[in-house]
């Protein structure tokens, strides 16, 4: 992939201090919340800053508020390469801002409590087949291999066990937008697959999710259609791009597992 490509959406608005993770960590907003030491989105635009595709980052949200109140937060957001908008009232509509900022420029679109993000996930993604958009998935089987105590959503695609989603997509056009500002639609169900594939699919699709016929293929192809765009999954090699910090018993796993990551990695004295 060559350097900067894409610029980067992360979403980071939130609930504040009531956020579940804000509440478990005492920090004054998610964004800000510390996981193996180090804040939320710090880590998150550390990761897009080693990626070679990322160019420029912008950041949907906090609120105004909260950055006046928290000189930490509005440090993180002070590079040359970071740009700050307002969160809207929803996540899907966050992400449509935060795209409509760039203009027609294509965009990687993320989550700030993304904390197990490399740029090698990255890569991976944006390296995928040529398409609108394209959408980062996880093998549910390798997800429950790697970590069989975590509780993950599986979208339940034939053969096998299903898939996982890992809150990344590449936005290679423009027209891909379209089918961003439609999830806005289906994003309050995005834990109850049956429903997602409803609204995203249709009605019709419905019962082959039951009985457990509808194909990730087949899926993919139907959304393309009723779209009119060339929308691909791209299945990352990585289970830890499945794993994101929503709940307190997320954030002990990914704690953990950075722990064991970062001990992992060599020193200036090992390197030396």
């Amino acid at each position: 992939m060559s350097r900067g490509t894409h610029a980067a959406v992360v979403l980071a608005g939130d609930r504040g201090a009531d956020d579940p993770i804000a509440r478990t960590t005492g920090a004054a907003c998610k964004a800000l919340s510390p996981v193996a030491g180090k804040p939320l989105l710090s880590r998150v635009l550390t990761t897009l800053r080693a990626a070679p595709a990322i160019e420029t980052i912008i950041v949907v949200g906090p609120d105004q508020a909260t950055i006046a109140d928290q000189p930490a937060l509005a440090a993180l957001l002070a590079g040359d390469d970071v740009r700050w908008i307002a969160p809207s009232a929803s996540p899907a509509a966050s992400a449509a801002r935060g795209l409509a900022a760039l203009g027609d420029r294509p965009a990687l679109l993320t989550t700030a409590d993304h904390a197990l993000l490399t740029p090698a996930m990255i890569d991976e993604l944006l390296a995928g087949p040529a398409c609108d958009l394209a959408v980062g998935l996880a093998s549910y089987a390798g997800v429950r291999a790697a970590f069989p105590d975590s509780r993950r959503t599986a979208i339940r695609l034939a053969p096998g066990p299903g898939y996982c989603g890992c809150n990344l997509f590449a936005v290679h056009t423009a027209a891909a937008r379209a089918v961003i500002e439609d999830w806005q639609r289906v994003e309050r169900e995005r834990k109850h697959p049956a429903r997602v594939i409803a609204g995203m699919l249709g009605w019709r699709a419905i019962a082959a999710y039951l009985l457990r016929r509808l194909t990730l293929e087949q899926a993919f192809a139907r959304l393309s259609r009723r779209t009119g765009l060339n929308i691909r999954p791209v299945i990352l090699s990585y289970p830890q791009a499945a794993v994101d910090v929503d709940t307190p018993a997320d954030l002990a796993l990914v704690e953990a597992i950075l722990r064991e990551r970062e001990s992992d990695e060599p020193t200036a004295r090992d390197i030396a």
